[in-house]
């Protein structure tokens, strides 16, 4: 079967709504990371608060706390990437059974595709799924840095590469931030992508509560709120 051939099996409402998907994704991702200055995602906050931690890291004695914290923060990403890798095994286990799947869909949906086309959605939920674990694992790394970083601050408050050092530790901290939170994000489409085995229609309706779900965490939360206040 020719590539036209496996694209003639869908409809063009699966490509608007597979289209919807990723600009949403990305959509979302793009304003989280540039947001305007007068209304700041909850992302970009937390990234000034990142940047003040290592400020008072520099006079803190002992640093245990700080090292407790980074070491929180690597913790949650090797458990996402854990997670991201089982939710991975278990969508190529379902791939290798794609018949099995393509009945039982057949079934609930009452569509009779193709088991090429279950196959390409459940590859579409993987590239979602991989993106998020490739995140985790670099955040994971990015954290690991941090802490390499955090251990090369002087302990003397005076000395004139303290604030320097605090400050590049705090622009890796951030960086591994940013990662974790767009692997966060593909979690969250990905689990939208499987909405995608019920028609497109569910994927469209699963892509746009998605999209809201992030947009208030990020611009409309109780929690920035808190965060802002001064």
């Amino acid at each position: 079967m020719t590539l036209m051939d496996r694209l003639a099996l869908f409809q063009p409402l699966d490509f608007i709504a597979l289209t919807a998907l990723f600009l949403f994704w990305a959509g979302i991702g793009w304003r989280v990371e540039h947001p305007s200055a007068k209304h700041l995602s909850t992302t970009r906050i937390m990234a000034g608060y990142r940047q003040e931690w290592m400020r008072q890291m520099v006079t803190r004695e002992p640093r245990i706390f700080d090292a407790q914290v980074l070491n929180t923060l690597r913790q949650g990403a090797a458990f996402f990437a854990s997670t991201s890798v089982i939710a991975i095994g278990g969508t190529l286990a379902v791939l290798g059974n794609a018949e099995r799947l393509a009945n039982v869909a057949s079934e609930i949906t009452l569509m009779d595709h193709p088991t090429i086309v279950w196959e390409i959605k459940l590859m579409v939920l993987t590239l979602f799924l991989t993106n998020a674990f490739l995140k985790f694992v670099w955040a994971n790394r990015l954290f690991g840095y941090c802490a390499v970083l955090m251990g090369a601050v002087p302990n003397d408050p005076e000395d004139p590469e303290a604030y320097k050092r605090a400050e590049q530790a705090a622009q890796i901290n951030i960086t591994g931030a940013r990662s974790f939170t767009r692997g966060l994000r593909s979690m969250y489409f990905a689990l939208a992508s499987a909405a995608w085995l019920a028609g497109p229609i569910p994927l469209m309706l699963a892509a746009s509560i998605t999209l809201i779900v992030i947009w208030r965490r990020e611009f409309a939360s109780a929690s920035r709120k808190i965060l802002l206040n001064p």
